[in-house]
């Protein structure tokens, strides 16, 4: 005789709620994924540079402090090579007085970061100055963009952990970088473009400046973007990277 199995519904039914309620917790966490910090970890927050396994998607960024001659051709080459995506970090100091370029670039559809509000190393301030610089900044870029900034370069990419803790108080996430142009040394055309092209790999945060200090950035751009699309390299925000299941972070004292 075969044997008959009957469920027992009562037995069951802790077990079945305990699978039904992870399920739901499991649901409502991916979700809110875009909206959990990813850099903060029991060791404390950490300062975004790339990502791993980022599906060949890497991330162009700029820093902007000084002067205007760069930005309008710059952002211009970008929007001649499609380009969708690029984080410009903008010292907010820089953005009170050429509020016209900020808007350019926000209407062009770029990002805008903060890249502090004085041009001073936060490893020079005190912890209360550091504030003062960060909530200034924020406060700046909310008025000329009408969007709360999320995402902080510190003024010469210097940040130490007490930097992070600060940062992540005041609602910022920082981002450091993976591939330097080294475009701010005016080394030459050529070089620029090898310094980009000889370093980038899925899930790199590149790094160039759009301040008048730069004199060969907007010659090197569009042979390194046409490359990288040879390369099948796709531009995506930092918020994708970002979001990626397996990020990178920096380690600082």
């Amino acid at each position: 005789m075969k044997g008959i199995w009957v469920f027992n519904l009562k037995k069951w039914k802790p077990l079945l709620f305990i699978c039904i309620a992870s399920l739901f917790v499991a649901s409502w966490l991916f979700i809110q994924r875009d909206h959990i910090s990813v850099f903060t970890t029991p060791d404390g927050p950490q300062a975004f540079y790339r990502a791993e396994n980022a599906d060949h998607k890497i991330a162009l960024t700029f820093n902007i402090s000084w002067g205007e001659q760069n930005v309008l051709p710059i952002v211009n080459i970008l929007k001649e090579n499609d380009v969708e995506h690029a984080t410009f970090f903008v010292s907010a100091s820089w953005a009170e007085t050429y509020p016209e370029l900020v808007k350019e670039i926000a209407d062009s559809g770029f990002h805008i970061g903060s890249h502090g509000y004085r041009y001073k190393n936060y490893t020079a301030m005190d912890d209360e100055q550091v504030i003062k610089d960060m909530r200034r900044s924020k406060q700046v870029l909310q008025e000329l963009t009408g969007e709360t900034p999320t995402l902080l370069r510190p003024p010469n990419g210097a940040f130490t952990t007490r930097t992070l803790a600060l940062a992540e108080q005041q609602g910022f996430d920082i981002v450091h970088w993976s591939v330097n142009s080294y475009d701010y040394k005016n080394p030459g055309t050529a070089q620029i473009i090898d310094n980009v092209l000889n370093a980038t790999n899925s899930g790199d945060v590149l790094m160039f400046h759009a301040s008048d200090t730069v004199k060969q950035t907007g010659a090197a751009l569009p042979t390194i973007l046409k490359e990288l699309e040879k390369r099948d390299y796709e531009l995506a925000t930092l918020e994708e990277l970002m979001n990626s299941a397996d990020a990178t972070s920096n380690e600082v004292n």
